[in-house]
Formats: structure tokens, C-alpha cells, sequence
């Protein structure tokens, strides 16, 4: 196995590797390489040889131990099995985790489609149902290997590790200080208002850039983050605009989810803090992988002072959100 480090972990990731690592799943290549968009791990097209490419997602080393890899394959091939449009990985003797050049890595179908736009209540509605049958099955049992979705990593650990790890610029410092910790006891607050809400195996980061839709519908891709959580985390991030254009969304949206899962509606004292838990997370998981050279080229403005201004302003902005009453359907 090539020696790995936190720092470069995909250094020895060449095309050959790639190459390699999909024929010895036992396809075989045309020699047809497409990088995907993807930051954490390191996702490609491969062309196969009388057949449709194949996407092959490569595990960024030392993130996930196997079991919670096979946590997520078992999870995307139980929602398959109900013929819930999901892109699961494929079997390979058996296995769906494998390993080749000492990256860990699985494959899966290409599956074409287009960004939902979600601008009809019927596709709305549409996805509403699809969530709402995702949310039955994650309900059956929690994940035993993956993590729980809780204030305390992804808001406070992420505040901890910038400040420690000196990221806030030095005329910032205080301002971040201060905003961050008032900030993280308006989220707990709003998770004590939501009280004892139901926690299930759910998508985790369920974008629109993780829907593919096609003329049949959605498909959902990328389960990589799925984690313990409420319900509502599937749901807050498809919505847009000011509150009455969210109000419509969301009620579109438990429309078809509830055909098929109840929805606690104390949970959208959440939306909220999940959102502000997301801001502050996002800006330390780009930090923490800064000596990953994926990410100085894909983020150069990151590291300048307007960016952690920028961010001081908009905590501040979701300070104001949290003091106000919850979005209501």
C-alpha cells in the first residue's frame, strides 16, 4: 500500500490507478476518464467496454472506518430493494466495498439527469414522496457506525478546532469568539424547544445537487454523510427565498411526505439551527482539508480576510433567525 498522509491523501490517485482499480472489479475499461465534481472523496466516470460507463467513488482515506462505509452501501441497497430511487453500489463477488492501489473504494451505475429546479408543486410533491419512503425505512433501526447529527461536532467542535487552529483573522478573532458562542446557545435552545424529536437513518445531505432528476423522476445520489438524525435535515435544505416562499415549498413538500411518514411539527424549530450548524460546519471542513490540494484550487478565496468577514455577517444574520419564530406551515 503507497504511503498516505492526511495531508495528500489522494496523491497516488493517477489514472492508471483509477484504471486499475475498476478492472480488477472486473470491467473492463475503454480507457475513458472523467473526473465528477466531487471534494472529500474523489468520484469518476469510467468508460466499460460494450456497456455504460460506470461511476467509481474512491474513500478519502482515514474518514470512514469500513463499517460505516458498508453502514451507508447496506442503507442505499435496502432503500433499492424497495424500489426507492436510489443510486446504490454495485456487487462485486459479493462485496461492495473494495480495495485496489490502497484506496478503499465501490462502484456504481451512471445515472444521468438534471438539478431539479422544484419550481411546480407537483414535483414538489413528487419529492415530498420519495423522502417521506426514505424516512420509513430509515426508521426501522439507527446507524450503529455512523455518527449522530448533534450540536456538539458539528457546531462546537467546528468553532473549537478554527479557533485553535488560528483560521479567524486576528481582527476577527473576538467578533467570532463572541457571535459563535452565543450562537451555538440559540441552537441549543431551539433544539431544547423541539424536545425529544424522532432520530432515523437519513440522506444527511440531502441538495439539490445530490437529486438528479429525470422525465421518470428523481433519483437521489450520494450518500456519503448519511447520519442518526430528525427528519426535518431532508427536508430544510430544498427550500429557498423569503419566508412565504418557503412556507409554500415546505407545505408541498410534507404534502407527499406524509403519505408515507408522519412529520412531528415540532421539529421546525429546527430549521434554523440545522442551518446555522451547516454555516459553521462548512467553513471548518474547507479548513480542515486546505493541505488536500483539491481544495486551494477549488476555494482560493478562502483563505482571504473577506471571506471570514463575510462569515462573521452572516452568523450574525442567523443570530437574528434564531430569535424569531419558527417557519410554520
Amino acid at each position: 500500500m503507497p504511503a498516505m498522509t492526511d495531508a495528500i491523501p489522494y496523491e497516488h490517485l493517477d489514472p492508471d490507478t483509477v484504471l486499475d482499480a475498476v478492472e480488477s472489479a472486473g470491467f473492463l475499461t475503454n480507457g475513458r476518464l472523467l473526473a465528477l465534481n466531487s471534494y472529500e472523496n474523489r468520484v469518476y466516470q469510467v468508460g466499460v467496454e460494450e456497456g455504460r460507463p460506470v461511476v467509481t467513488k474512491f474513500y478519502r482515506p482515514g474518514r470512514w472506518s469500513d463499517e460505516a462505509i458498508l453502514e451507508e452501501h447496506a442503507f442505499a441497497l435496502e432503500l433499492a430493494e424497495r424500489e426507492i430511487p436510489v443510486v446504490a453500489p454495485l456487487m462485486v463477488d459479493g462485496k461492495t466495498l473494495l480495495e485496489s492501489g490502497g484506496y478503499r473504494f465501490a462502484v456504481f451505475p451512471s445515472c444521468g439527469g438534471r438539478w431539479p429546479e422544484l419550481a411546480r408543486s407537483e414535483d414538489r410533491r413528487v419529492l415530498g414522496r420519495f423522502l417521506g419512503r426514505i424516512h420509513m425505512v430509515g426508521c426501522a433501526f439507527p446507524f450503529r457506525h455512523r455518527p449522530d447529527l448533534d450540536v456538539d461536532r458539528l457546531g462546537q467542535a467546528s468553532r473549537d478546532w478554527l479557533l485553535e487552529n488560528e483560521w479567524i483573522p486576528p481582527h476577527l478573532e473576538a467578533a467570532y469568539d463572541s457571535v459563535t458562542e452565543a450562537l451555538l446557545e440559540s441552537v441549543r435552545q431551539r433544539f431544547a424547544k423541539a424536545g425529544r424529536v424522532k432520530t432515523l437513518r437519513i440522506h444527511g445531505d440531502c441538495h439539490l445537487g445530490n437529486i438528479l432528476w429525470t422525465d421518470d423522476g428523481p433519483h437521489f445520489v450520494d450518500l456519503d454523510d448519511c447520519v442518526n438524525g430528525p427528519s426535518v435535515q431532508d427536508l430544510w435544505m430544498l427550500l429557498s427565498g423569503d419566508d412565504n416562499e418557503m412556507r409554500v415549498q415546505l407545505s408541498d413538500l410534507l404534502d407527499g411526505y406524509q403519505e408515507f411518514a408522519d412529520f412531528d411539527p415540532r421539529e421546525l424549530w429546527l430549521i434554523e439551527a440545522l442551518r446555522t450548524l451547516r454555516i459553521m460546519h462548512y467553513n471548518a471542513w474547507i479548513a480542515r482539508r486546505w493541505e488536500d490540494p483539491a481544495f486551494p484550487r477549488a476555494f482560493p478565496w478562502f483563505a482571504e480576510n473577506r471571506t471570514w468577514e463575510e462569515h462573521v455577517l452572516t452568523l450574525r444574520e442567523q443570530a437574528a433567525l434564531l430569535q424569531e419564530t419558527p417557519l410554520q406551515i
